[in-house]
């Protein structure tokens, strides 16, 4: 198996409801019909020594992984039905390798919390200041 990164394209697939027993040679020959295959990546689960149970698929052309699409959608494979779809893009999780704060999602909802206590405990302080000053003079 390849570790080629997948596309985000209309030629990248996402096929799920994978058999263990399903190999990259037999994906490649069910969806082989359809149109030349450029990558197959069957994401492994190493504690387990067996596949995820899905599989990205890659097309030469977006018309064969349409085909596909249309085709494959629904059918059996080793007794398993098939979901197949056009591939997402990686979508941020809690837990994952990137910083929660590297999001520009996060970014824009945290970032003028801060400055906004700050400017308010300042006014307050500024406040006190200035009461201290109005009620003691400093004259001795």
């Amino acid at each position: 198996m390849s570790q080629a990164p997948t596309l985000q394209s209309t030629r990248a697939l996402y096929v799920g409801g994978l058999d263990p027993a399903v190999t990259e040679t037999t994906l490649r020959a069910a969806f082989l019909p359809f149109g030349p295959i450029q990558h197959i990546d069957i994401p492994m689960d190493f504690a387990k020594g067996t596949h995820k149970g899905f599989a990205f698929l890659e097309f030469v052309d977006s018309d064969d992984a349409n085909e596909a699409i249309y085709n494959m959608d629904g059918a059996e494979l080793f007794g398993k039905s098939l979901t197949v779809n056009v591939a997402q893009a990686d979508k941020m999780k809690l837990g994952s390798s990137k910083a929660l704060w590297s999001t520009d999602e996060w970014f824009r909802e945290h970032a003028g919390v801060k400055e906004e206590e700050e400017k308010a405990e300042k006014e307050k302080g500024n406040e006190r200041d200035s009461a201290m000053l109005k009620e003691k003079p400093l004259v001795a």
